[in-house]
């Protein structure tokens, strides 16, 4: 696992954490003591794979990435990207999310379900609020963004056009393929 470690302009990918030490103290804003190092070297040893980053001032940081790539241009084009492994080392059968399943081409009967913000107005004060709202609709269409464009086209026309809908990609929209239509 090598290392990549960025400051403003400077930057280097090193292969182990004693040259991450020596390229950090080789930077004279960055004041490298003990508890420094400590905390690196354990970012290293550790099974943490996101960046981490650290505070020299205010709003000014240096981080590290652990990476796979082998040279700097390897990892400026991005070839050395990680797989999901489980803890024995094997690689994970990855199930698509809802994500990935929302372009799949499928035509026939969707339920989609949307909980989005509704304007409604107040009858005691006149006044507007949001609310909380959750709606369910069949309908046909040929994948589940097709889905999702349709049941918020549907509910355009219906409510206040200040009302706020979710994207189709977060955890307020869910659909469920019914089958083919006849």
């Amino acid at each position: 696992m090598n290392l990549y470690l960025r400051y403003f302009d400077n930057e280097t990918l090193v292969n182990n954490v004693d040259d991450a030490i020596n390229f950090l103290s080789s930077i004279p804003e960055i004041n490298m003591n003990a508890d420094l190092e400590n905390d690196v070297r354990e970012y290293a040893n550790s099974d943490v794979f996101y960046p981490k980053r650290y505070k020299i001032r205010p709003r000014v940081y240096f981080i590290i990435i652990k990476t796979e790539a082998q040279t700097m241009l390897d990892f400026k084009q991005k070839k050395a990207l990680r797989t999901n492994m489980t803890a024995d080392g094997n690689e994970r059968d990855m199930v698509p999310p809802t994500v990935a399943r929302l372009n799949e081409m499928r035509p026939g009967w969707y339920e989609g379900s949307l909980d989005f913000k509704r304007v409604m107005m107040v009858p005691t004060t006149g006044k507007y609020e949001y609310r909380d709202t959750h709606f369910v609709a069949t309908c046909k269409a040929n994948s589940g963004i097709d889905c999702y464009n349709r049941i918020v086209e549907h509910l355009r026309e219906r409510v206040d056009g200040r009302s706020q809908f979710p994207s189709a990609k977060g955890k307020n929209f869910k659909f469920r393929y019914l089958g083919m239509w006849k």
